[in-house]
């Protein structure tokens, strides 16, 4: 597995912390933190789980038994799908960010989001039909799986565009369940 790949596991695993949006002031601000407060305090056990998960994918990545690359990788794409799924329902469960055009972007990322997950168990299940008797061809085929995670973190983060910038952000930022996760990431990620 390439370092390409694993920049795209830890970019969606970092993709709530970039959430953001606008406020209007102090009676705002406060809505903006608790907000803040409820998706990264729901968010932190859910993005650990993605690293965590994208860790074991690297680990195996010089693993020459297709059955235990198989095995690793089938168990990583489902935690990261499960991880996807949960950050959606912490958005959803949130209600919608209080800022302008906030239900309108809350759903797209709610939507980005179950995207994602949706999209990483299609990846489980492909690895999990890998021939894993013939290396050439499993080879081949964790190939063409390798190309998707960087597709799926685009396409997520697409659907949380209208959640970036502003105060939310800030406000993540300042959240402990958002910092944890974020000292997490390494930069090489």
């Amino acid at each position: 597995m390439n370092k390409k790949l694993m920049a795209a596991l830890s970019g969606g695993a970092a993709l709530v912390l970039a959430l953001s949006g606008c406020s209007d002031g102090d009676d705002g601000e406060k809505k903006v933190d608790a907000w803040a407060k409820e998706v990264c305090d729901a968010a932190q056990p859910q993005l650990k789980n993605i690293l965590e998960a994208s860790t074991a994918i690297e680990a195996v990545t010089d693993e020459q038994d297709p059955k235990k690359y198989q095995e690793a990788s089938s168990t990583a794409y489902q935690k990261i799908s499960d991880g996807y799924a949960a950050l959606a329902k912490a958005v959803q469960k949130a209600g919608a960010p209080p800022v302008d055009g906030g239900e309108k972007s809350q759903t797209e990322a709610v939507k980005g989001l179950n995207a994602a997950s949706q999209r990483y168990a299609a990846l489980k299940t492909s690895v999990d039909e890998l021939n894993t008797g013939d290396k050439g061809e499993f080879a081949q085929g964790l190939r063409e799986i390798q190309e998707e995670p960087p597709k799926i973190v685009k396409a997520a983060t697409t659907s949380m565009k209208n959640l970036q910038g502003g105060e939310l952000g800030q406000a993540m930022a300042q959240q402990p369940g958002c910092q944890k996760v974020a000292d997490s990431v390494s930069p090489a990620s």
